[in-house]
């Protein structure tokens, strides 16, 4: 368990623009390269702007979140995650444990997952409300969009390793990624067994996506071992590297522990994830650039590392 205390105010979250790393040269998207490698090594997180996915899109994808989570509970529970054998669908409040030790978060979710290709079909197992038409083309219309952001994120993540910037490419090819909707409802101070929204985590494949509202509530833990906010900043992305990526990278790129307690506003925080990770097939081992005196992980394949964290989380035998 890592017990809860307070955050400082956010200081050096930096904010990356990735408009030259589109519009410019190799020179430029080198540049834009240099400013992730930095991030990565020193929180793994940071903002992006500049990433070409438009603020009628965000703001419509945050009130589509709100509206899902408005349904009846019996509207919801006819989604529920737990007749999905990947997790998808709804999720309600205290079912996950993402901090061992802690009581169970409160939030509730909603996951999707879809393959990165827009032209590949539905999931078989994507569950959706009866009751809220538009709202399975509003998924597909974000999917596409950051989708399309976090595939040349990656190619920004080789640039900023000396690799070249299609070195990720083939591994998300034929893949799927998921996007979760979440919802955290107001909570004055720590609960019992310090019950947070999302207690203290890092999050499993290589990139995360995070478009929040404008109430915050999300905290990163810094290499200096300070909690500090995550506050929002209109127009971007809060971008968080993954385990995998840590584990690519021999521990040279940081997998963050962060966290959600919705205690500013006094009204329901909203927000969605988006997990970007690389087909289960592929094996994940120290990347060439990376090697120090020895690889600090075993090679395993994507399958095996989810399959793992999914027994961890969910309490799985």
């Amino acid at each position: 368990m890592i017990i809860y205390t307070p955050p400082k105010p956010a200081d050096h979250l930096p904010i990356i623009d990735l408009t030259n790393a589109f519009s410019g040269g190799q020179n430029s998207a080198r540049a834009v390269a240099w400013e992730i490698h930095k991030a990565c090594r020193e929180t793994g997180f940071f903002y992006v702007s500049g990433h070409g996915v438009s603020k009628e899109l965000m703001d419509l994808q945050l009130a589509w979140t709100s509206r899902l989570f408005d349904l009846s509970m019996d509207e919801k529970m006819a989604m529920d995650f737990s007749q999905s054998p990947r997790r998808l669908g709804y999720e309600p409040a205290l079912r996950q444990i993402l901090d061992e030790g802690s009581a169970p978060d409160l939030k509730e979710s909603y996951m999707y997952n879809r393959p990165l290709d827009p032209a590949g079909a539905d999931m078989a197992q994507n569950f959706w409300p009866a009751t809220l038409p538009g709202f399975r083309e509003q998924m597909h219309a974000y999917h596409a969009e950051v989708g399309r952001l976090a595939l040349s994120l990656m190619g920004l993540v080789a640039l900023s390793l000396d690799l070249p910037r299609e070195h990720f490419t083939n591994c998300f090819t034929g893949g799927n990624f998921s996007v979760r909707l979440l919802r955290y409802a107001p909570q004055t101070v720590t609960g019992p067994l310090n019950q947070l929204g999302a207690g203290a985590h890092t999050d499993w494949g290589a990139i995360t996506l995070l478009l929040q509202d404008q109430n915050g509530g999300l905290e990163v833990k810094t290499a200096g071992d300070q909690w500090i906010k995550a506050t929002p900043v209109a127009g971007t992305f809060v971008v968080n590297l993954g385990d995998l990526v840590r584990r690519w990278t021999n521990d040279l790129y940081q997998s963050t522990l962060h966290r959600v307690l919705n205690n500013a506003s006094g009204r329901n925080r909203h927000s969605v994830a988006s997990f970007f990770s690389p087909r289960p097939d592929v094996e994940v081992s120290c990347l060439p650039t990376c090697r120090g005196e020895a690889a600090l992980y075993e090679t395993c394949t994507v399958g095996e590392h989810m399959k793992e964290m999914a027994r961890r989380t969910y309490a799985l035998a």
